[in-house]
């Protein structure tokens, strides 16, 4: 049975203001023509479909071109698909029906009451059934009411009590080939999954939303989606995927690909990473500025790269920005490191705060910020005017 594992779609997502639907839609065709190319009897697609819960009318369009290519190979090859955090449940599973007919499964809820279960879909292949079971994205609230009172407290125990329920039902048997597919935090007691900025948000702070992965142990293989860098996590067959394309500065890195996963008979199992090229590549470039500027000269070929730029002149140049713009339209940040904005840096550090460690007010803080660059306070007049700016924005949005 060959899988293609994707996961962390993201479809809508801006980067730093910058539209990606273009990259999605390069990314997304690529990924077609390694269907037709390689095959797979299914294609997992562990959540995060979407990066909103309320996606725009393009990001429904991309997706949907996005599934359409894939009816188009011949023979058919099923498609199925879990929630993640970011999709609306509701939305995620509008014509679900229908597209079963198709070959397309989506489960974007969790069972409602005693008689709902997990949506399992059994494919075949040379040597034997294998059973997929598709675990949308839940959190402790979405499943208490199934299970007696105290028996679910945290994210671990309602994920384990949902699958004991359906090994207790007759629906998950272990000594068959089965596969997970799913949107959670898993993480291993000897090891956690190497995260970057672009899902830090996702996780909850101090691992409320851990999973152990001793949970999922009897399972051949586990398609999880939510962390976005590609790796296994404690066994080989316990994998995240990672994201298509790189979707913050912190990926610079990464080598995004398809996960593909080979079951054999019970208990074997091969891997590959199919590499992906993106449209456009997001990368750091450090340097004085007439240094970046005399390199891009050999740079054509990444010139619409999304950039973020630390500039090192000790003097710093009059509007960089306008300047690098001329040479890398896509730029995400221009930051300075040079003997100022480090001992700047020291500064606030040793600092600590305010009044024993308290968060300043925006007026406070501006005006350690203003001393600390202008060498001189704010004066009377100027705290006036800006209380008063931040007052008149403060009313905006309350």
């Amino acid at each position: 049975m060959r899988i293609f594992h994707l996961s962390d779609l993201h479809i809508g997502r801006q980067l730093h203001m910058y539209d990606l639907a273009d990259d999605q839609r390069y990314i997304l065709k690529q990924i077609v023509q390694r269907a037709h190319e390689l095959r797979p009897d299914v294609i997992l697609i562990a959540g995060d479909i979407y990066d909103k819960s309320v996606p725009s009318g393009e990001a429904y369009s991309v997706f949907d071109d996005f599934l359409n290519e894939l009816a188009k190979i011949s023979p058919a090859i099923s498609v199925m698909i879990v929630s993640g955090n970011h999709d609306s449940a509701q939305r995620l599973q509008y014509a679900s029906g229908f597209l079963e007919k198709h070959h397309i499964y989506v489960a974007a809820k969790p069972p409602a009451d005693a008689d709902d279960y997990l949506k399992k879909v059994t494919l075949t292949d040379e040597c034997g059934e294998v059973n997929f079971f598709l675990f949308p994205f839940i959190k402790p609230g979405f499943v208490r009411h199934l299970f007696g009172e105290g028996e679910i407290t945290d994210y671990e125990s309602a994920f384990r009590k949902m699958l004991e329920r359906e090994v207790e039902k007759g629906n998950l048997d272990y000594t068959k080939r089965n596969v997970l597919v799913a949107h959670q935090f898993f993480a291993a007691r000897s090891s956690s999954p190497q995260m970057c900025d672009s899902e830090q948000a996702s996780i909850n702070i101090g691992g409320l939303d851990k999973i152990d992965t001793s949970v999922i142990k009897d399972f051949d293989y586990a398609a999880l989606g939510h962390i976005h860098g590609a790796q296994c996590i404690g066994e080989e067959r316990f994998r995240y995927c990672g994201t298509p394309l790189k979707y913050s500065v912190s990926e610079e890195h990464h080598v995004k690909s398809i996960t593909m996963a080979e079951l054999c008979r019970k208990g074997e199992l091969r891997i590959e990473e199919i590499p992906l090229k993106p449209l456009c590549d997001v990368r750091r470039i450090r340097g004085t500025l007439s240094g970046i500027l005399e390199a891009a000269k050999d740079d054509a070929g990444a010139a619409d790269d999304y950039v973020s730029i630390v500039l090192t002149d000790e003097k710093e140049p009059y509007r960089p920005k306008e300047v690098l713009s001329e040479v890398y339209p896509h730029i995400l940040e221009i930051t300075i490191d040079n003997s100022r904005t480090r001992a700047i840096a020291g500064a606030l550090s040793e600092a600590g705060g305010y009044d024993g460690g308290k968060m300043p007010t925006p007026v406070e803080a501006f005006r350690e910020f203003y001393q600390l660059m202008q060498q001189q306070q704010l004066s009377g007049e100027e705290e006036d005017i800006l209380a008063g700016l931040i007052e008149g924005v403060e009313d905006e949005t309350d």
